[in-house]
């Protein structure tokens, strides 16, 4: 026979588990419920031990308002507090409407009528002395009526005036930054909800003060109708000589208005604290002492403030001379963790960057676009004043604006197999440009070679292959003041590397980079991309973009490019045919990019000897367009447009290149390697509204 062992356990503990367990479960019931009896409490006569328990529970909610106040990061974390401000107080009245009965009906047994509680306040605090108490009861009700409830209320009233005065220009930076591509839509729609939030957090919270404000009057009424009430009660009701009616009634008035204001002085605290936290981020004893504690000198100086005041004639010396000793101890703290840290940040600023762990762990991995910089070079990073990695940043900025194109990092690092001076810049691991720099000298541009009274070394510049001279940075302002461009070397290496990616885009724009443009698109145009009729609609999608950043074209209107490809995906799979009616979409921008500062849109056009000729050797097969024209003629035809283009690009002037629309896509390829800034565009491509100006024919 086995008998079965039952392990002890806490009885008391399993109760009181089993009885909250159910409670946790059902909050919203038990929230309700609580509600319910606070209302019954205002009509339904309470014995002193249960209004013991409520003003015990009272206190203690208080304390824990008091304590989430001072734990959260920003004030929306605790954004139901005006709900909860008003519960605390409700309860409060109710309470003080309990004890008010209990003090009237009562009264007359002694101190202890209403409680334990109130009879302990009274005897601890005023020491059973009514006048005492009376006069530190007003100065409770004035501290919390008149200081920290007015002032708290002020704050929340202009933060949601200020909060609601600047909700457009919030929603207008988080659009912005949406369309920039900066945020996601998930990201948009947290900040404008936070946006929201904020505005409706600190209306409340000016509503909520007015119940605090209320909650102090009602106190000073009720405290005055017990007094009078009570004493009137004990003399003509039960016969009490008038000074035991006055000790009675008096001291358990003032022990139930102390009782009440001390949760209602800690709760005002609370809503003080939340309402002045502002922007600040972090709990509130970080952020008062990270700033008290910010500047040595204000530390330095407050020593020595308190120190005079400690010499003073009556002072307590010792005293003073001791806080004063602390503050300064505080300040040579501050100063030496100051200085540490400085002398680690300038420490780690000069320390050669390395591979990281996780480059030394995938030896296969490439960099999309890697900047690699000679020995001498690395000042341009590792000094504490270096602009190269800001301006990198930059550089990316500016292709997320001009081309709607989020550029993958961009990696420097040093490279001990270059000449010192040296930098190679690299994309997707093949090396595709490389010059030299002069850290500290100037790079004058000098395209007519007129600058021969400036000493210097004489190069090309790496961009452009223009003439320059590297200068000493003694001559910048003289070399300048003669009226030539001068630049730093992170401007030259910056403008490099710009030109260089333009030419790459395509190549940067992987699949996973396409991806992550669609996903940042809103939900429909995500579902509108899945319907492209293609077995692989992101590739083809991918292939259209890289098409357009060939021809630096800005994808960033992706919508209307995406519902450009649907249009015409399910007629063609030929992804010329669908770049060209993605264009043709496009027509306002491209328009609009080519305009010069008289709103026309300047452009070059075929004579009648090169029309006929292309007409002549277009054929069609399918979706293919074939040119058939004569390697003489194409090379003919390359040279003379070359020499009109040339004509505006000396003078950095860009005129489109206007043709017919079956032969775009033959004339772009022929120009795109002597000239790829030169836009191509067919009539189809002009807007109705774009204003044409003819600048050059060729073959005229």
């Amino acid at each position: 026979m086995t008998r079965t062992v039952r392990q002890k356990s806490s009885l008391p503990l399993d109760m009181v588990l089993d009885f909250v367990a159910p409670l946790l479960r059902n909050r919203d019931v038990s929230f309700a419920v609580g509600i319910s009896v606070i209302l019954a409490v205002l009509f339904v006569p309470l014995p002193s031990v249960l209004l013991d328990l409520g003003l015990a529970l009272s206190i203690a909610l208080s304390i824990l308002v008091l304590m989430v106040a001072l734990w959260v990061n920003k004030p929306l974390e605790f954004s139901s507090f005006p709900t909860l401000l008003l519960v605390v107080t409700m309860l409060r009245l109710a309470l003080n409407v309990a004890s008010s009965r209990l003090i009237l009906s009562e009264g007359q047994s002694g101190t202890d009528a209403a409680g334990h509680v109130i009879e302990g306040i009274a005897s601890f605090v005023v020491g059973g002395d009514f006048v005492i108490g009376a006069v530190i009861f007003c100065i409770l009700i004035v501290i919390n009526f008149m200081v920290i409830t007015k002032g708290s209320s002020r704050i929340a009233e202009v933060s949601a005036r200020f909060s609601l005065d600047a909700m457009p220009g919030k929603q207008m930076a988080i659009d912005a930054d949406l369309g920039a591509g900066v945020i996601d839509e998930d990201e948009a729609r947290r900040r404008r909800k936070e946006v929201e939030g904020e505005s409706n957090f600190f209306g409340a919270m000016d509503g909520a003060a007015k119940f605090v404000r209320g909650d102090a009057v009602a106190g000073i009424i009720i405290t005055i109708v017990n007094i009078l009430g009570g004493v009137l009660i004990g003399i003509l009701r039960h016969d009490m000589p008038i000074g035991e009616a006055m000790h009675n009634f008096t001291v358990l008035t003032i022990g139930d208005g102390l009782v009440t204001q001390i949760p209602a002085l800690i709760v005002s605290i609370a809503a003080g604290m939340i309402v002045t936290k502002g922007s600040n981020e972090g709990m509130a004893s970080e952020a008062v002492t990270a700033q008290l504690g910010a500047s040595p000198k204000a530390l330095h100086l407050a020593a020595v403030l308190v120190g005079g005041l400690g010499l003073l004639p009556g002072f307590p010396h010792l005293m003073f001379l001791t806080l004063a000793g602390g503050l300064a101890l505080i300040g040579f703290t501050v100063q030496r963790n100051i200085d540490r840290q400085r002398a680690d940040e300038e420490a780690e600023a000069r320390r050669p960057q390395t591979e990281n762990a996780e480059d030394q762990a995938d030896p296969l991995r490439i960099d999309a676009i890697c900047l690699d910089l000679g020995t001498a070079l690395m000042v341009l990073v590792n000094d504490i004043d270096a602009s190269l990695p800001g301006k990198v940043r930059s550089l990316r900025n500016f292709f997320m604006t001009e081309y709607g194109f989020i550029l993958p990092p961009v990696r420097i690092k040093d490279d001990a197999r270059l000449k010192p001076h040296g930098y190679r810049i690299s994309i997707q691991g093949l090396d595709v440009a490389t010059d030299e720099l002069r850290p500290g000298g100037r790079l004058l541009i000098d395209p007519s070679d007129a600058a021969t009274s400036i000493p210097g070394e004489r190069v090309r510049e790496p961009t452009f292959g223009l003439n320059a001279v590297w200068i000493d940075a003694s001559v910048e302002h003289e070399a300048e003041a003669a009226g030539f461009t001068v630049v730093d070397p992170e401007s030259v290496a910056i403008t490099h590397m710009t030109e260089v990616i333009r030419e790459h885009l395509p190549d940067l724009l992987t699949f996973g980079a396409t991806q992550d443009l669609i996903k940042r698109l809103d939900r429909d145009y995500q579902k509108l991309v899945s319907e492209i009729p293609n077995q692989s609609p992101v590739i083809l999608l991918q292939h259209v973009l890289q098409n357009l950043l060939a021809e630096r074209l800005s994808i960033r209107n992706l919508p209307m490019i995406v519902e450009a490809v649907v249009e015409v995906a399910a007629v063609t799979k030929n992804v010329t045919l669908i770049g060209e009616h993605v264009r043709r979409r496009l027509a306002v921008q491209i328009c609009h990019g080519l305009e010069d500062t008289e709103g026309y849109v300047p452009v070059i056009v075929l004579g009648p000897k090169w029309d006929t000729e292309f007409a002549a050797n277009i054929r069609t097969q399918g979706d293919e367009t074939i040119c058939t024209m004569s390697p003489a003629k194409v090379q003919e035809f390359i040279l003379a447009a070359r020499v009109e283009i040339q004509k505006f690009a000396t003078r950095d002037e860009w005129p489109g290149l206007l043709v017919n629309p079956d032969i775009r896509p033959i004339v772009r390829s022929m120009l795109e390697r002597v000239s790829g800034q030169t836009q191509v565009l067919s009539h189809s491509e002009v807007h109705r509204k774009a204003r044409l100006k003819t600048v050059a024919t060729i073959g005229t």
